[in-house]
């Protein structure tokens, strides 16, 4: 089993959803960001210790060889990977960045409207716009600090 299936089925056995996964240039350090949408105010640090315990067992049975694992939250400018992610967001503001430009343009700010028909839906300074899913290389939410 590879590692990021691995660690995936680890995390969504305790009932957290995996958000992303970051390895450094060597995998010497694992970072594990997990999120629990049901729950009103995120992860906290308990969820972040129960996952860690369970994911360092589970390395350390299969032999993975790491330095150090850090379990967090995604944060406030959490990025979006899965379809699941843009419908769920559906509303805020995002940044997005291309794989390929179109039209000489590969980076996009706006507000998202969430998946259709495997595009991103997006209203922009210029008006709304689709961009195929695939294409994305990276986007984040916005935060909003009221």
């Amino acid at each position: 089993m590879d590692l990021i299936a691995l660690i995936e089925k680890t995390v969504t056995g305790l009932g957290f959803e995996l958000v992303d996964i970051e390895q450094s240039p060597r995998g010497r350090i694992l970072r594990v960001f997990i999120d629990k949408p049901e729950k009103a105010r995120g992860v906290d640090v308990e969820d972040c210790a129960l996952v860690s315990n369970q994911l360092s067992r589970v390395l350390a049975v299969e032999n993975v060889d790491y330095d150090r694992l850090e379990i967090s939250s995604p944060g406030l400018d959490r990025v979006l990977k899965k379809p699941s992610d843009f419908e769920r967001f559906a509303g805020s503001e995002i940044n997005l960045r291309l794989r390929l430009p179109i039209n000489g343009r590969r980076n996009f700010n706006g507000v998202l409207h969430g998946m259709r028909d495997g595009k991103v839906s997006l209203t922009i300074d210029t008006g709304d716009v689709e961009l195929e899913h695939g294409n994305i290389d990276k986007a984040r939410l916005v935060p909003k600090f009221d």
